[in-house]
Order: structure tokens, then C-alpha cells, then sequence
């Protein structure tokens, strides 16, 4: 009943139109006022405390890579590397968003930097060589949700912080702790490439079938020449993941390593920005991440809320009781986020629902990593369908198309991403492989 009321007065307060950062805020101020005992000064002390974290600061530094290079020309060079390798296959130009796009998520973090980024380019070129604008838009629409899969991932930053100082009982009650940023980032890279082959395998198919516009075969001459040009943004990637491996940094140091870096070639190695442009790069950064971090202040006190009315403890509880295995709650999970994806941003899903399902999760015997990046690739179906989907909004104005047009063009994609979706959430092995092997 207690969590009927939250979630009912939720609800009730984002329907009127209200941001979901204040909607969350004045939820817990409604019930701890009105429904409990708890000093309305803990309210104060945990607004601060909740973005205490550490980890949090990688946040704004991913942002401001983002920036960097959406606005220094890595893109640019990143798509004429990935057209010489593929751009003679069926769909070439298709086939090369695809890639760029994956080349790109793995150095912004970021699923509508990618999509700006990238089709900004890529989707004038495909429409002057004479793809229709829905293929174009359905390609670079669905292979930007690799922003938030490929690492570095700003939603795994967020679902780590969600879960941070986490620690629950297992099935057997042995103590289980919450995933690190570290052991979500190398989670995410063969999922990602998975991912980024099935979306590549859509488009071939699809350009094949339709007789698609293909382009000359690239000689090694002009494959390696874009290669050199690309190579500092490319080498983004070893710094970031490379750097995090080898212990050298945290996943927070490798995001201000990323920003600086970033700035470093975007204004003195490519020359594509100029010193004056830093400054509105610098303000646009700051603002988002104030958005995302006063989103993250209030979802941590509701979370909050929710331990201290232990309704995630409850849920596990009850799960447990009537025989629910793991099979069953990761369908419900899946079901849950997929409807949440249609009224809120990635964001706020994963902050609100990360800290409740968490502990239902691990009492099942779910492993936190392959649990951490279930979620993500969820976040990444929400962003492509409506009515709130991220990336539609940004390919919209990139396209000028309407958003119903857009969902009708995304489809063949979408449903691509939904079986991948199946295969990560029971073949457990696809997400914890790799950080199996590397001792993570």
C-alpha cells in the first residue's frame, strides 16, 4: 500500500507536466511531511550527501568530451574511415553510419551526441546519393542508442551511482555488492559490438533487398590515409578503456583524461574548433550537467524514501515467496522498463527503478554487471520509440521528418534490437564474459 501511494502521488505530479526531477522532490517532501516520523532535516543532509560520490564527477567530463569532439570534426573523420572499409558493400553509406556511429559511442558516452554527431554528416550524403530519407533516418535513429552501450556509458555511470554502497543478500545470504564503473564499462563491449554487427546485418539486408546504392571499392591507400586522419580520435578509445584495465586510472580520472584530451585535438590537432567556440562548448556542457546531476540529487532521495519504507526489501521478499524465479522477474523487468521508456528519459528510469529492482534482483541470484547492462540496452529500445524516445527527437530535427514517420522508418531496427534485448537478458555469459576473463 505504502508503495501505491508513492508511486500514485508520482504519477499523479508528472502528469500535470512537472519535470520529473521536482515531480521526484516533492514526492518524498509529500510523504515524509504528511505519512512519517523522519525529521525534515534528513531531506537537507541527503540532498547533499547523495552526490557526494566520486564516481558522479565523470558525469560532467563525459559531457564535455561529448561536446568536444561533436564540434571538433572527429565525426567528420570517424564516418570518411568507416565509408573506405565498408561503403562498397550493399548500403554502403548505411553500413558506414553504422560503424561510425559504433566508433563513435565508444569515445562520447552519449546516444544523442552520437546521433547528432554522426547524421548531421552521414544523412545529407546518403539522401543526395539516393537512399530514401526513412533508411537513413532508421539507421542512424537505432545504431545511436550505441552511445549509451559501447563504453564509456554515461547511463552505466548513473546505474552504478544508483546502486553505489548497495550491498544485499544473495540466494544463499552471502553479502552481494553493487556493480563499479569499471566492471559495467568492459560488461558493455561485447554486447556492443553484438549489437552493432545485428543493426549492420539489418541494413545490409535491407539494402540488398531494395537495391540500395553501393560505392567504389576504397584502395588500402585510401583505407590507411583515412585511418591516419581518424587515429586521434580513435586513440580516444584506448585511452579511456586501455587506461581503466591497466589500473593507470578510475573511470572518473579516464573522463577527465577524455575531456582533456578531447580539447587538446579538437582545437590544437585538428583545428576544427576555435578558441572563442570553447566557451559556449564549456556553457552547454555545464548546463546539461546540471540538469542531469540536480535529476540525480532528487532521485537519490527518493530512493531513499523507498529503503526506508524497505518496500525494495519487501518485493524481494514477496518474489521469493511465491516461487518467482529469475526467468520470470527479468520478463517483468524487461515488460516494466520497456512501458517506462514511454513516458521517461533514461535518466530518471534508471535512477528511480535501479535502486528498487537491485536488491529483488540479486535475492534471485542475478548477477549485478549482466543485471546493470540488461538495463542499459532497455534504455537504448526507449530512446527509439515514442512518445518521449531521445534519439527520435534529435533524428527529427536533423530530418525534418515527423516523429510518427520516424517510428514507421525505425521499425526493421527496432525489432532487431528487441531480440538482442532476449539474448542479453538469459544468455548471462554475453555481458559477464569478458570480465570474467580479465579478472573483473
Amino acid at each position: 500500500m505504502t508503495a501505491l501511494i508513492i508511486f500514485g502521488l508520482l504519477v499523479i505530479l508528472m502528469l500535470t507536466g512537472m519535470p520529473i526531477s521536482i515531480a521526484l522532490g516533492l514526492t518524498v517532501l509529500t510523504f515524509l511531511v504528511t505519512m512519517t516520523t523522519v525529521p525534515i532535516e534528513a531531506v537537507a543532509l541527503k540532498l547533499f550527501t547523495g552526490i557526494e560520490k566520486f564516481e558522479i564527477m565523470a558525469i560532467p567530463f563525459f559531457i564535455l568530451a561529448g561536446n568536444f569532439l561533436t564540434h571538433g570534426g572527429v565525426a567528420r573523420r570517424m564516418i570518411r574511415f568507416a565509408t573506405s572499409m565498408v561503403g562498397h558493400w550493399h548500403g554502403g553509406l548505411g553500413l558506414a553510419g553504422v560503424l561510425a556511429c559504433a566508433l563513435f559511442a565508444a569515445v562520447s558516452g552519449s546516444s544523442p551526441a552520437t546521433v547528432v554527431a554522426i547524421g548531421s554528416i552521414i544523412l545529407p550524403a546518403m539522401v543526395a546519393q539516393g537512399f530514401p530519407k526513412r533508411f537513413g533516418a532508421g539507421v542512424i535513429t537505432t545504431s545511436g542508442a550505441l552511445g549509451i552501450l559501447i563504453p564509456p556509458s554515461i547511463v552505466m555511470v548513473m546505474y552504478s551511482v544508483a546502486t553505489s554502497g548497495m550491498v544485499v543478500q544473495g540466494p544463499n545470504g552471502q553479502p552481494v555488492m553493487s556493480a563499479s564503473v569499471g566492471q559495467l564499462f568492459m560488461a558493455g563491449v561485447v554486447p556492443g559490438l553484438v549489437l552493432a554487427t545485428l543493426l549492420g546485418v539489418t541494413t545490409w539486408y535491407r539494402a540488398w533487398k531494395f537495391g540500395y546504392p553501393r560505392l567504389p571499392r576504397a584502395t588500402w591507400a585510401e583505407r590507411l590515409k583515412a585511418l591516419g586522419e581518424s587515429f586521434w580520435g580513435l586513440a580516444l578509445i584506448v585511452i579511456v578503456i586501455g587506461g581503466i584495465y591497466s589500473g593507470a586510472f578510475t573511470p572518473t580520472e579516464a573522463a577527465a583524461m577524455s575531456a582533456v584530451y578531447a580539447f587538446i585535438i579538437a582545437v590544437f590537432v585538428y583545428k576544427d574548433m576555435r578558441l572563442a567556440q570553447v566557451g559556449k562548448v564549456l556553457l552547454d556542457s555545464a548546463s546539461m550537467s546540471a540538469m542531469l546531476l540536480y535529476i540525480i540529487t532528487n532521485a537519490v532521495l527518493f530512493s531513499f524514501l523507498m529503503t526506508s519504507e524497505h518496500i525494495p526489501q519487501t518485493m524481494a521478499a514477496w518474489m521469493v515467496d511465491q516461487g518467482l524465479g529469475w526467468i520470470t522477474f527479468l520478463l517483468f523487468v524487461n515488460i516494466l522498463l520497456l512501458l517506462a521508456g514511454n513516458v521517461m528519459e533514461p535518466s530518471s528510469i534508471v535512477l528511480i527503478m535501479a535502486p528498487i529492482l537491485f536488491p529483488v534482483a540479486v535475492k534471485l541470484g542475478i548477477d549485478p554487471v549482466h543485471f546493470g547492462i540488461l538495463i542499459v540496452v532497455n534504455m537504448e529500445v526507449g530512446m527509439c520509440h515514442p512518445p518521449v524516445g531521445l534519439n527520435l527527437y534529435v533524428a527529427s530535427g536533423i530530418t525534418k521528418m515527423g516523429i510518427t514517420e520516424l517510428t514507421v522508418a525505425v521499425w526493421p531496427w527496432l525489432l532487431t534490437m528487441l531480440g538482442f534485448l532476449a539474448v542479453v537478458t538469459y544468455w548471462p555469459f554475453l555481458s559477464l564474459g569478458l570480465p570474467r576473463a580479465l579478472g573483473m
